[in-house]
């Protein structure tokens, strides 16, 4: 089961700090409601939280509605000071924050945060962001809140939307996908495509978000491991870098092989979900763990030479929301 530790390390009254030197958190970098949301997603998705995990779920709830203005669009970045940095918006960090909203909304156990969760994502649900990946990670909590409420018409449009968004992909069996770049989260994406072919009853769009999501982690396997896409991305026909392979990215490809494993009943897409477990436990290019026992923290990255040793919330969260569909099998 993960380890809840070192989120609450990070965590204050406020929300979850973005930076950590080694486990330190390093405060003069603040919040964003990027990494927020995801903290929202991996509290709301446990089962029976203890209460602290609860608390810090309604403190990241409070930090979203504080952020989303009357038009529906979010802040990102809030010093320690207790400032904005900048002015509403919809890039990513919207499309997370509704996708924490609707898993809220969706599947947190406690029923007033599911109720102020889904007021939230309603105000936002409306909006359309330009970015593919601010469409798909929105679209994912569309999906969760049209599993506790089939009729939310705004969550049904919100996801078909976000499906159109990603686009279609290439027939090529080389490079099964839309874009000719892969970048970073790009699991998300195909989920996304899954989420909307299953919910919205469209075969032919279901079995294209598989074919994505079994090229995307073809090509993210090597020697029976996780070999995932860099920070620097991966362009169609470029030489691909091994290294600095990034938590997102496994826990991207862990969450929607098991959304697939779910939607089909399919048992190879447990091996995906496996296969990420395994990179952070240390079957990785480098056989190396990535996260620290002694703290609970997911470590930055990965290089050539061993973990980046800092433990920041993006990679802490990737841990956690890999780790808990170790669920499956317990």
């Amino acid at each position: 089961m993960p380890s809840f530790a070192h989120l609450a390390r990070l965590s204050d009254d406020t929300g979850l700090f973005e930076h950590a030197r080694h486990a330190i958190v390093r405060r003069e970098h603040g919040y964003c409601t990027d990494d927020v949301a995801r903290g929202l997603v991996v509290t709301s998705r446990e089962p029976e939280p203890p209460e602290a995990v609860l608390r810090l779920a309604e403190r990241y709830l409070a930090f979203l509605t504080h952020a989303q203005d009357d038009r529906g669009a979010f802040h990102n970045r809030l010093g320690h000071d207790r400032r904005w940095a900048d002015r509403p918006g919809l890039g990513d960090w919207w499309g997370r924050a509704l996708w924490g909203l609707g898993t809220a909304a969706g599947r947190s156990p406690a029923p007033w945060i599911r109720e102020e969760a889904l007021v939230a994502f309603g105000a936002g649900a409306a909006r359309r962001s330009p970015a593919p990946h601010a469409m798909a990670f929105a679209g994912l909590g569309a999906a969760e809140v049209l599993r506790r409420h089939p009729g939310h018409a705004a969550a049904a449009a919100l996801l078909a939307d976000a499906a159109d968004a990603v686009g279609v992909p290439d027939p090529n069996p080389r490079w099964t996908w839309p874009q000719q770049r892969l970048t970073y989260a790009n699991g998300a994406l195909a989920e996304v495509v899954i989420a909307a072919g299953q919910l919205g009853d469209d075969g032919p769009l279901l079995g294209t978000g598989l074919r994505m999501l079994a090229w995307l982690r073809h090509v993210q396997t090597l020697d029976g491991r996780l070999s995932v896409i860099p920070a620097a991305g991966w362009r169609r026909g470029a030489v691909r870098l091994r290294h600095d392979q990034q938590p997102i990215e496994v826990a991207a490809l862990a969450d929607a092989c098991a959304t697939a494993a779910t939607v089909t009943g399919d048992p190879v897409w447990d091996v995906g979900v496996r296969q990420a477990v395994g990179w952070f436990l240390g079957d990785n290019d480098v056989g190396t763990p990535m996260w620290d026992p002694a703290t609970g923290g997911g470590y930055d990255g990965l290089t050539p030479h061993g973990p980046n040793l800092n433990q920041g919330a993006e990679s802490t969260l990737a841990l956690i929301s890999t780790l808990q569909h170790a669920r499956r099998w317990s």
